[in-house]
């Protein structure tokens, strides 16, 4: 009998929305200004969440990856503040806007097409992505996990991702 060679599942985190909420309600948020790009941006970010997301992926023996429009910006200006080592990132290129595309179809055929059949939980805040990737042939095994984009990741996020 041959083993077989499973591969090591993802899990793809968001930025805005998810690690960078519109109206953080906890005093555990820090803010932040950053310039990626020369762009101003303001930031409010957990410190926690570093934590919480390396002990998914270690309990899961899954691989923590950037699923955001930040794509390796966010190793630059996210990961550092909260406490994440540098991640590989989902290449998602801006999106072009057309009437047969809206952000968050382009935003799930990017994953789709980078990721094919490797096992993933998508921490995620745009509510149309499950829809959308329900549409794309020859995706592995996957769970979106929707996090309200005013509140921002929680424990009971990571709980759903986690089981």
């Amino acid at each position: 009998m041959l083993a077989m060679d499973f591969p090591t599942p993802l899990v793809l985190v968001d930025v805005d929305g998810v690690l960078n909420p519109s109206r953080p309600s906890s005093t555990e948020y820090r803010r932040h200004w950053v310039f990626p790009g020369g762009l101003v941006h303001r930031l409010s970010l957990n410190p926690g969440h570093g934590a919480m997301l390396t002990d998914l992926a270690s309990e899961t023996g899954a691989e923590l990856v950037w699923g955001s429009y930040w794509r390796n910006r966010a190793n630059t200006w996210i990961g550092p503040r909260i406490g994440l080592p540098p991640l590989r990132f989902v290449p998602i290129p801006t999106p072009r806007p057309s009437r047969w595309t809206t952000p968050g179809r382009w935003k799930a055929e990017q994953v789709a097409a980078w990721i094919g059949q490797v096992p993933f939980v998508w921490l995620e805040d745009d509510p149309s992505i499950p829809g959308h990737l329900a549409g794309q042939r020859g995706l592995g095994q996957h769970l979106v996990v929707t996090v309200d984009p005013d509140v921002g990741l929680t424990h009971d996020h990571v709980e759903r991702a986690r089981t």
